[in-house]
């Protein structure tokens, strides 16, 4: 920061009192039913025409709502993200050979909602401190996904102990078949505990030793918008998986869900409300919209429940449809415990695997890429600056620390950011922290109470196909969005973006299609060479990015972060709060060490107190 920009940044603290007298013209009271905003002339005049600039907040960053505003919207959160959590929960449970023990299961989705609520929490008070939801990292499953396709790793016929006894013993019984199923399940978990930790150690690093900033240098719109594309299609092989298991119910869960959020989305539902001041009345809000997928579960549960009631699906569990059935894995409420605290060796000694730690690294860049898109399009829908470099550092930097307990923790997944956070306070219009802390709390207590997380064991697999069908289509629309700020009128940006997702598919399309796609006579390194061949993320990332940096164009032609014209827009026009936001849990006086200057996730405020203090004496 040259003189001239010190010297500006203390004018507006000085006339900071004023601004924020102009800012406060434009609340309204949510409380008491008010819908109407009013907004000075003036205020107006200086504000350009761009989308996010009409965007209205009621409750900033660093507002505090009333109690029972606070709540409610964190319920709200809290519904928004269940889906997620539940599917990539299950998807762990499919890589651990632990789909048909539904006590497991239960287990491991406790764990899962336990870290999401500690590593919620943690991000909002000591990371990037935006309005953020930290939860399961669908970019850690899907390689552990392509490892246990692989001959000889996790549910293949490698495990020693249990192809012994299956020899030996034809007349095992029932209970003994289960322990040694349990055996196999601990084994792999173990596996993959010590390769996440040693993943989040490296996610930590990057965010703790500053190199993020490299990242943004080379890391563009066009990388990060290939690297998604290329990971939700891949995630329909996945999904399909839970859709076959009734096509009728899950087309119907997901068309439910659209005609909540589309077709009606013009539409605002009739709530009666009562308030001291203004007793009772009828206020209209996107009720529909906002719970469309939570509506869309619940009624198709209910359908489920009634056919199996009357036998519609079979209640054989060797046929196909049972997995519909909402009984079918009833006994995982009866058998789970009340309370159970998640703990770090919870399942054994951690272990490691290479596949693993190769998988996990590669999802570590995938995470990271997601996250900087998501710390950016928070900002911009909660109307604050982008933010500063120490800020994504830390962000970094406590993922990975929450990957690494996680893992300790034996989840079987790394926390990454959830880009719904996005359009959940786009619609409530309430970004404030405080509702995201309390999301985390409700979220610790919904992983200690065993039986709460057994209940969702029960939703039938269908019902969670449609939904994560148009979960997927969502944030696919949300990813490809972000080329917005990129010149898609330019023949080298559509080049690049369609030579990279073509490539992404055609390889691992034509991996999958042989039974061996590597053969140099080293087995293992022949199984790992595959995997990362089979991986779409890999090969389409790496050509994305390397496009993007050696094609010449300029960096606003290709997007890249900091370069949009938003960012030049006067803070008085365009943001109802400053960089403070960003500001970390630290004494005011620790940020003015000058060893600060040297600490990359921290911020250094000894300087500008120097230059404003000599302004003013000037």
């Amino acid at each position: 920061m040259d003189q001239g920009d010190e010297t500006k940044a203390c004018v507006e603290n000085l006339n900071k009192e004023t601004a924020e007298i102009n800012d406060n013209e434009t609340k309204y009271n949510l409380a008491s039913g008010e819908t109407g905003i009013t907004v000075p002339e003036r205020r107006d005049e200086v504000i350009e025409e761009n989308d996010f600039s009409k965007k209205l907040i009621i409750y900033g960053v660093n507002e505090d709502p009333p109690i029972h505003v606070t709540i409610a919207c964190a319920l709200q959160h809290c519904l928004a993200y269940l889906t997620g959590q539940l599917v990539v929960s299950f998807l762990v449970a499919e890589v651990v050979c632990a789909s048909n023990n539904d006590v497991f299961r239960a287990r491991l989705l406790s764990s899962t909602m336990f870290m999401s609520g500690v590593t919620t929490l943690l991000m909002n008070l000591f990371g990037i401190r935006l309005p953020l939801f930290q939860g399961a990292g669908a970019e850690f499953v899907i390689p552990l996904v392509l490892i246990s396709d692989l001959e000889g790793t996790f549910c293949s016929g490698d495990f020693k102990a249990t192809e012994t006894v299956n020899m030996t013993m034809g007349n095992l019984t029932d209970i003994m078949s289960t322990e040694e199923s349990m055996d196999r399940i601990l084994t792999n978990v173990r596996a993959l505990q010590g390769s996440l930790m040693l993943a989040g150690a490296v996610h930590a690093m990057i965010g703790g030793f500053g190199l993020v900033g490299i990242l943004i240098k080379i890391v563009g719109p066009l990388t990060i918008v290939t690297t998604m594309i290329l990971l939700f299609i891949f995630l329909i092989k996945i999904i399909l998986q839970f859709v076959t298991v009734s096509w009728a119910i899950s087309v119907s869960t997901s068309v439910v869900a659209v005609v909540l959020f589309l077709y009606l989305s013009r539409y605002n539902t009739l709530i009666p409300v009562w308030t001291p001041s203004g007793g009772c009345r009828i206020v209209r809000y996107p009720l529909h919209q906002i719970f469309a997928i939570l509506i869309s579960i619940v009624i198709n549960w209910f359908i489920c429940g009634v056919l199996t009631a009357y036998d519609v699906f079979p209640n054989d569990p060797s046929s196909g449809s049972f997995k519909a059935r909402t009984d079918a894995r009833v006994n995982a409420i009866y058998d789970n415990p009340w309370f159970t605290f998640p703990y770090p060796g919870q399942f054994g000694t951690p272990g490691f695997s290479a596949a693993g730690i190769l998988a996990f690294a590669a999802a570590v860049f995938v995470s990271i890429l997601d996250s900087i898109g998501d710390y950016y399009a928070t900002a911009r829908v909660c109307r604050v600056p982008p933010p500063p470099s120490h800020g994504i550092n830390r962000g970094i930097l406590v993922e990975g620390i929450c990957t690494f307990i996680s893992g300790a923790v034996g989840c079987g997944h790394g926390t990454a950011t959830y880009g719904e956070t996005i359009g959940t306070i786009g619609v409530s219009k309430v970004a404030s922290r405080k509702v995201l802390t309390f999301v985390g709390i409700l979220y610790i207590a919904f992983g200690i109470f065993g039986k709460f997380s057994a209940v969702f064991i029960t939703i039938p697999y269908p019902v969670l196909g449609g939904a994560y069908v148009v979960m997927v289509g969502i944030f696919l629309g949300v990813m490809i969005n972000s080329l917005e700020v990129t010149s898609m009128s330019s023949p080298r940006n559509i080049a690049i973006l369609g030579l990279s997702v073509c490539m992404g598919l055609a390889v691992p399309t034509w991996a999958h299609s042989v039974d061996q796609p590597v053969n140099t006579g080293h087995e293992k390194f022949d199984r790992l060479l595959s995997m990362f061949l089979k991986n779409p993320n890999i090969l389409g990332t790496f050509l994305a990015c390397l496009l993007d940096n050696t094609v010449p164009g300029t960096r606003k032609e290709r997007g890249m972060f900091g370069e949009s014209g938003e960012d030049s827009v006067s803070p008085s026009g365009l943001y109802n709060e400053g960089e403070e936001v960003y500001k970390p849990l630290f004494p005011s006086r620790w940020l003015r060490w000058k060893i600060m200057k040297y600490i990359p996730f921290l911020p250094y405020e000894g300087a500008k107190e120097e230059t404003c203090t000599n302004w003013e004496l000037n």
